[in-house]
């Protein structure tokens, strides 16, 4: 079973996330910064990250540049955010995320592209 991390500091968006996630049959777990999310990934090696950009401690960028500067398996990383603009989506995908997409995100739009980047296609 594919393991993802939430990492989010809004608990609303974690269940939301989760709640997705696991009636598609994924182990979810969470985390509520950056921080915390590099202490989990040491624990035991996730499949995907779900990262938000605006966390205290550490934010999604920051999260993600350490991510990829880690020898750990590098897996796919989206980054889901209110932020919009180009610049915002740019300096995601520098610092290492695969996908960027904008906060709301409806359950099927969330599963279509968490399926598609762990090679998961469902009928």
């Amino acid at each position: 079973m594919k393991r993802i991390l939430v990492i989010d500091d809004a608990a609303t968006v974690r269940l939301y996330h989760r709640e997705i996630l696991e009636k598609a049959g994924f182990m979810v777990d969470e985390a509520i910064n950056g921080l915390e999310a590099l202490e989990k990934l040491e624990q035991a090696p996730f499949d995907l990250y779900l990262v938000d950009v605006n966390m205290p401690k550490l934010d999604g960028y920051g999260f993600l540049r350490a991510l990829r500067q880690l020898d750990v398996p590098q897996v796919p990383a989206i980054m889901i955010s209110t932020e919009s603009s180009a610049s915002d989506r740019h300096t995601a995908l520098v610092a290492g995320a695969n996908l960027y997409i904008l906060k709301p995100i409806k359950p099927e739009q969330l599963l279509a592209h968490v399926q598609g980047l762990l090679g998961e296609w469902q009928d």
